[in-house]
C-alpha cells in the first residue's frame, strides 16, 4: 500500500476542492492510504473526515501577487518553517511514498519532496496569465525534475504552461469528473424548490450562473447581456459566494443590479450544498468566465443535469461544450454575442431539450468520477 500525502489550498467545495474530494473518496483503499493537509477549517475538511480521512491543518505556502513585501515575506518564511515541521512529523509516522500537490497554489509539497527525496506529483488546475513574474516562476517549478509526474486538467492548461518552454517533462492530461446522480426531483418538489429558493413561479424560465462571485467568473458580463433581453417571464439567478474577505465583488454586483433596475428579474443566492437539486430548476446554464477556464467543472455539472450550456469560447470550456450540439459557445467578453446566444435558447424549448440530452450523453461518456479517478490511480500506481 502506498501512503500518499495530498496537499490542497482551500477547504471549500468549489472546482478543485470538489474534484479532490471525489478522487480521495474513490481511491482504492487497498492500494492507497491518503492523508490530507488543508490550510484551514471548512466544508471540504468535514466531508473528508466523514469518509474517515485524516485531515491536518497547516500552512500550505501560497504564492500570490501581493506577497512581495517585507512583512508578507517574513510571514511566508514563518509559514515555511511551520509547514515543514508539520510535514516532518507526519512523514516520520507515515513515511510517504508520494506527495500530491493539488493545484499550483500550494508550494509546501514541492519543497518538502525535494528536500526529503520523496516522489512528487503536481496536479495543475490553473492558467495564470499575470503577473508575468509569478507565471515564469510556476513555469520553472512545473518543469522541475523534482516532479515525478505532472497532471494537467485540460489540453488548454497543458498548452498554456508548455508555451515557450524548451524543457520536456512527463505529464498527463486528465479531464475532471463528477458523480452521475440519478436522483431526480418530482415535479412538485421542483415547483416547491423553485418558489423557495428562486422566489419564482413554475412558468418562469431560469438562466443560471453557478460559481464564485468574483471579478473573472463573468457575473457582470452576464448581467449586461441579460439587460438586452426582453424580460417576459425570465429570471436571472447567480448562485455562489465571494472568496473569503472579498465581499467587494458581491457589493459591486448588487449595485449593478440596482442601477439597471433589474431587482425583480435578478437574484443572488449564496453557495448551495445541494447544488444538484439547484441544477434541476435551472433552464439555461451560463459559464461566462472573462479569463480562460483551465477546465470548467460547472459546465459538466450542468450537462449531467441535462441542461444546455452557454459558455465562453476559450480555455478548457471548448473541450467540454460542443458548439450547437450540447450548447452554444460565445465570443469571450462580448456582451452582444452572449445576449444572442441566450436569445436562441430562450426562444426554442426544442433546442434546450436537445442540447441538454446530448450534453448529458457527452458528460457520461467523458467526464465521470470513475473515468477521472481510474486515470489518476493508474498514474499513482506507476510512480
Amino acid at each position: 500500500m502506498k501512503n500518499i500525502l495530498f496537499i490542497h489550498q482551500s477547504a471549500e467545495l468549489y472546482g478543485s476542492d470538489k474534484t479532490l474530494l471525489l478522487l480521495i473518496k474513490n481511491l482504492d483503499k487497498s492500494k492507497f492510504y491518503p492523508i490530507v493537509i488543508l490550510p484551514n477549517e471548512g466544508p471540504l475538511k468535514k466531508e473528508l473526515e466523514s469518509e474517515s480521512i485524516i485531515v491536518v491543518i497547516a500552512p500550505v505556502l501560497k504564492l500570490y501577487r501581493k506577497m512581495f513585501t517585507p512583512k508578507k515575506l517574513v510571514g511566508f518564511l514563518k509559514d515555511f518553517k511551520k509547514g515543514f515541521s508539520v510535514l516532518r512529523k507526519l512523514n516520520e509516522e507515515y513515511k510517504f511514498e508520494i506527495i500530491y500537490s493539488n493545484t499550483l497554489a500550494v508550494l509546501l509539497g514541492f519543497f518538502f519532496a525535494k528536500k526529503n527525496n520523496i516522489k512528487h506529483l503536481w496536479h495543475v488546475h490553473e492558467i495564470i496569465e499575470s503577473p508575468n513574474l509569478i507565471r515564469k516562476i510556476f513555469s520553472s517549478l512545473i518543469a522541475s525534475k523534482v516532479n515525478n509526474a505532472v497532471i494537467f486538467n485540460s489540453n488548454a492548461t497543458s498548452a498554456f504552461w508548455r508555451k515557450g518552454l524548451n524543457k520536456t517533462y512527463r505529464s498527463e492530461i486528465v479531464w475532471n469528473g463528477l458523480e452521475v446522480l440519478n436522483e431526480k426531483l418530482s415535479e412538485n418538489k421542483k415547483i416547491e424548490l423553485k418558489r423557495e429558493l428562486f422566489h419564482s413561479n413554475n412558468t418562469e424560465l431560469i438562466i443560471g450562473l453557478v460559481g464564485r462571485i468574483s471579478s473573472w467568473k463573468g457575473q457582470k458580463i452576464l448581467l449586461n447581456a441579460f439587460e438586452l433581453i426582453p424580460k417576459k417571464n425570465i429570471k436571472l439567478v447567480f448562485v455562489g459566494s465571494p472568496p473569503p474577505n472579498q465581499d467587494v465583488f458581491l457589493q459591486e454586483l448588487n449595485r449593478s443590479i440596482v442601477s439597471k433596475g433589474l431587482q425583480n428579474e435578478t437574484l443572488i443566492i449564496p453557495f448551495q450544498e445541494n447544488i444538484n437539486d439547484v441544477w434541476q430548476i435551472i433552464d439555461i446554464a451560463v459559464v461566462a468566465s472573462t479569463d480562460p477556464e483551465p477546465f470548467g467543472l460547472v459546465a459538466v455539472e450542468a450537462m449531467l443535469a441535462s441542461k444546455p450550456v452557454v459558455a465562453a469560447n476559450h480555455g478548457g470550456l471548448t473541450e467540454i461544450v460542443v458548439n450547437n450540439e450540447t450548447g452554444i459557445l460565445f465570443e469571450p467578453n462580448n456582451i452582444e454575442s452572449l445576449s444572442n446566444a441566450l436569445r436562441i435558447l430562450i426562444e426554442s424549448e426544442e433546442l434546450r431539450i436537445s442540447f441538454g440530452k446530448k450534453g448529458f450523453d457527452r458528460a457520461v461518456k467523458n467526464f465521470t468520477v470513475d473515468i477521472y479517478s481510474n486515470n489518476i490511480q493508474k498514474i499513482l500506481q506507476n510512480l
